[in-house]
């Protein structure tokens, strides 16, 4: 999946391997045609935090282990971009949390849908996992969003309590905030609308934040949700980091 022609020692390595993700998973059809488009706006963030993950970024993603793991029915959300840049992070997560990832993507079509279901059925099988994936057959619909989008299972992302979304679209974000679901987003941009909506905020790059996770499940003996966590707190905290990258340069 990652054979790629830079070498490892690259400065750069790391975003060639995403890009490179990225365009494998454009091959086999999983990908929207913005799907570049909004790749390269998250980058552009990134090279505002130097392309590293920063204090606030780790108690968010600490947060937001701590709450899926105390949930009653988390779920994870995975569109075509999660599934192409992180998607043996994502199933090792829901086979730590035991709980089922569930496709839901913005321009949905068969095509799409078949193609992300197929390639994450191909990783589960790679990584031995068992992991339940969903999104073959939805039979609910998400309050408040129109058309195929709001599609999803009653058994899935209607039926939780915590739901993490990686590179959500606001709307969607907003709608499962409204349901009362207490809603994890990774997100470089602190200014958008799912950052600011969500219950949980990890301002980082999705593979860097799912690291930091999948470390700490396995190294922190108890994890505890904190009462004093601020969300707004830790928006300002990645914004003032790259504001604070601005005026370096």
């Amino acid at each position: 999946m990652d054979d790629i022609a830079a070498d490892p020692s690259h400065p750069r390595y790391a975003s060639l391997l995403m890009r490179h993700r990225l365009e494998v998973a454009a091959e086999r059809g999983m990908l929207a045609g913005s799907a570049m488009i909004a790749h390269g706006r998250g980058e552009a963030f990134d090279y505002l935090l130097g392309e590293r993950t920063t204090e606030s970024a780790r108690l968010a993603s600490l947060q937001a282990l701590a709450c899926l793991h105390h949930a009653t029915r988390p779920v994870l959300s995975v569109n075509g971009n999660v599934a192409a840049l992180a998607s043996d992070a994502m199933l090792r997560l829901a086979a730590f949390l035991s709980c089922p990832l569930e496709v839901n993507i913005f321009y949905r079509t068969p095509e799409r849908m078949e193609a992300i279901l197929s390639f994450l059925d191909e990783r589960k099988a790679v990584l031995g996992l068992d992991v339940e994936i969903l999104g073959h057959a939805p039979d609910a619909t998400i309050p408040g969003l129109k058309g195929p989008r709001a599609a999803c299972h009653s058994d899935g992302i209607l039926a939780s309590d915590v739901i993490l979304v990686p590179l959500e679209d606001g709307d969607r974000c907003e709608a499962l905030v409204n349901m009362g679901k207490t809603v994890v987003v990774i997100d470089l941009n602190p200014l958008s609308r799912s950052a600011k909506l969500a219950s949980v905020t990890i301002v980082d790059e999705l593979s860097r934040a799912l690291d930091t996770m999948l470390e700490a499940s396995e190294t922190v003996k108890r994890l505890r949700i904190d009462p004093s966590y601020d969300h707004h707190a830790v928006l300002n905290a990645a914004l003032q980091e790259m504001l604070n990258a601005l005026e370096e340069d």
